[in-house]
């Protein structure tokens, strides 16, 4: 915003040049980001206008275009998403455990790289503690305590939220530990101590420009078209892997830390499977076409 009006005398700045304005945004982002640009201005100028340095929101006469549309989410499917496990397995790097707690976790991208050791719940080797079948039995579990994007931390006390993780993410959690300390006896004096799971390998934390790469290079060896995937479409196939084995979008909504399945349906609305479909179905299973 700075960059273009920013200069502008507030009082003297017109609906006209609002107009403008947006419509040359609208060629370069998303309409999403445009109305959080909007959103933005509109409230800095009510806060002039509270104290009378502007008589109007010139802005509020403004209509928001559509902006260029953006990268459509897609999700792995089944086959895609075993070979990518199969690979990052095997990688025997942080890098490939990171993919296997994103995608088995259905963790944000933005809360797997802060995720701390003091926040990882592992069960003692030979526990038992895995099982399925008895809710009463203790689960291996991490806690979501953060999410850190270019602002800062975006959690809040009522977002926060402790996911058991199955028996993959524990075997790859179990691995990282060990690497990282193989990585801190290499690293010496050069190691900086900061508690994180995962790490470069003098313990700094990672950048999403490090995440992107490596998850790039695991998607290859995978069989996947590396510039086609980000490592946020990991969550996007955890919801949809869980609705294609019919899990409830109301348990889905919970897992992913949304505060209703409103959330869920309208950000993963290509990967919710239909619950019509899954109703005709069931109805018509106990109900059968009465024989002629």
């Amino acid at each position: 915003m700075i960059p273009f009006i920013g200069a502008r005398k507030l009082p003297k700045l017109t609906a006209e040049e609002g107009d403008e304005w947006l419509a040359d945004r609208a060629q370069h982002v998303s309409t999403r980001t445009l109305r959080d640009i909007v959103s933005i201005a509109v409230r800095a100028i009510k806060r002039a206008q509270a104290r009378e340095k502007v008589k109007r929101n010139v802005l509020l006469l403004c209509e928001c275009p559509v902006g260029r549309k953006g990268r459509p989410s897609k999700s792995l499917t089944f086959d895609q998403a075993e070979a990518l496990l199969f690979v990052a397995e095997r990688d025997d790097s942080t890098m490939g455990a990171y993919v296997v707690v994103s995608l088995l976790g259905g963790l944000r991208t933005e809360e797997v790289r802060p995720l701390a050791w003091p926040h990882v719940h592992l069960l003692p080797v030979g526990d038992a503690g895995q099982s399925e079948s008895d809710d009463d039995e203790p689960k291996a579990h991490v806690d979501v305590w953060r999410s850190v994007r270019a602002g800062g931390d975006t959690k809040t006390p009522k977002s926060r939220r402790s996911l058991a993780i199955p028996q993959r993410c524990v075997d790859a959690l179990r691995a990282q530990q060990e690497r990282q300390d193989a990585m801190r006896r290499a690293a010496g004096d050069k190691w900086r101590e900061n508690g994180l799971v995962f790490t470069s390998k003098v313990g700094t934390e990672l950048d999403a420009a490090n995440i992107r790469r490596g998850f790039r290079r695991i998607a290859t060896a995978a069989g996947l078209v590396a510039k086609d995937w980000t490592p946020r479409e990991l969550r996007h196939s955890f919801v949809s892997l869980l609705s294609d084995h019919k899990v409830p979008i109301e348990v889905i909504s919970r897992l992913v830390g949304h505060k209703n399945t409103k959330t869920t349906e309208l950000i993963y609305r290509h990967q919710i499977r239909p619950v019509v479909e899954d109703g005709a179905d069931e109805m018509g299973r106990i109900f059968p076409r009465p024989a002629a």
